[in-house]
């Protein structure tokens, strides 16, 4: 009975600010490479369509570098920061949008995880806020003051591209050891000044306020956040709920609109005590709509520690959907399963797939 609610509720719409979906399903965003210089073709525009046309209700974007030149680390990553690339992006939210879907920009500096002399500025340095890596050694160089107000700034100016693009939202990319959540991170973050010690999310704060700034108040704004990190999967941000408050108060009081609360597997309680997963407790503790996401549709995550997991396979969505009726999160961001599959949302909202029959090799090689 849960979970026949819950599908109800996965099909029914949702609306937070001027964004109005018509169903629960986002597209989970995840880096494609495919947008030469930075500037999304018609090939990208497709891409995203066909997501659209097969009833995702939101498509958060691949991360998109902000306009900042230690920001990235690929020539094929898109970014805003050219007439091109905004051209492009236009295509693609014109494309979605005639699918009668929504689209969020997703916002992204990798921080030290972008290594020397790459990308389209490869002169610019390697940042991070201590000048340590993800492993807690030095490399990079420590941001000062001014690298950080510019950083700031960058944030702001791509949410207005992204407004003048077309996009219904923005997410700003708050997770797995990047930028922002090396700010977050008390391994990376190690500064005496107002952005470290007690004040670890000061920098994610400044993030949202200039992109508050740069957009219109009924603009919703997405967090992306995370305890794992890229190759740390046992790395916390927070060890309590009060720990993970003291993280997400200042973000919510600086505008955030929806918490999108990454984890590797949805059905992984956070916290001892609770059935409530990351997503669950972000909204408990907020008050803010959050967003699920983690191997939905699997038994097991498909990659790990060791590589590609070949004994993933698939995973009923009564558990999810039980979850879904009982109010612990309000979206369901779905990664892979709308890789191999553009139709995949319509088809589970319709009832026409079924979730356990195990994958063939090769859709399991279109998945990895």
């Amino acid at each position: 009975m849960d979970s026949e609610l819950g599908l109800s509720v996965l099909c029914s719409p949702f609306a937070v600010k001027s964004l109005q979906l018509r169903n629960r399903i986002v597209m989970a965003p995840m880096t494609r490479r495919k947008s030469p210089g930075g500037v999304p073709g018609k090939d990208v525009a497709a891409y995203y369509a066909a997501r659209a046309r097969g009833q995702v209700g939101l498509i958060i974007t691949e991360g998109v570098f902000v306009p900042h030149p230690s920001a990235g680390f690929s020539k094929d990553v898109p970014t805003f920061d050219t007439e091109a690339a905004r051209a492009g992006w236009q295509r693609v939210t014109a494309a979605v949008h005639a699918e009668g879907g929504r689209i969020a920009a997703q916002l992204w500096h990798v921080g030290v995880a972008r290594p020397e002399h790459s990308g389209r500025f490869p002169d610019a340095p390697v940042l991070s806020p201590s000048g340590l890596g993800l492993d807690g050694t030095p490399a990079g160089l420590s941001a000062a003051p001014a690298d950080i107000d510019d950083i700031v700034t960058a944030f702001g100016q791509a949410a207005a591209f992204a407004v003048e693009c077309g996009f219904d939202a923005v997410e700003v990319h708050g997770a797995h050891g990047y930028l922002v959540d090396q700010f977050l991170w008390q391994r990376t973050n190690r500064r005496d000044d107002r952005y470290g010690a007690g004040f670890r999310t000061a920098f994610a704060s400044e993030v949202v306020r200039a992109i508050r700034a740069a957009v219109p108040s009924d603009f919703p704004v997405i967090f992306r956040f995370s305890q794992w990190k890229s190759g740390q999967y046992d790395q916390r941000i927070a060890t309590s709920p009060d720990e993970l408050e003291s993280v997400l108060a200042p973000l919510v009081d600086a505008g955030i609109d929806v918490l999108h609360a990454s984890t590797r597997r949805y059905w992984v309680p956070e916290f001892e005590g609770s059935s409530l997963n990351l997503a669950g407790w972000a909204k408990k503790l907020t008050g803010l709509p959050s967003m699920t996401v983690g191997s939905v549709g699997l038994d097991t995550e498909f990659n790990g520690p060791a590589g590609w997991n070949e004994r993933a396979q698939p995973r009923g969505l009564e558990d999810l959907l039980a979850r879904l009726a009982a109010d612990e999160f309000d979206l369901v961001a779905v990664g892979r399963a709308l890789i191999a599959d553009p139709d995949w949302a319509a088809k589970t909202l319709g009832g026409e797939l079924d979730h356990t029959v195990p994958y063939s090799k090769d859709l399991l090689e279109q998945l990895v």
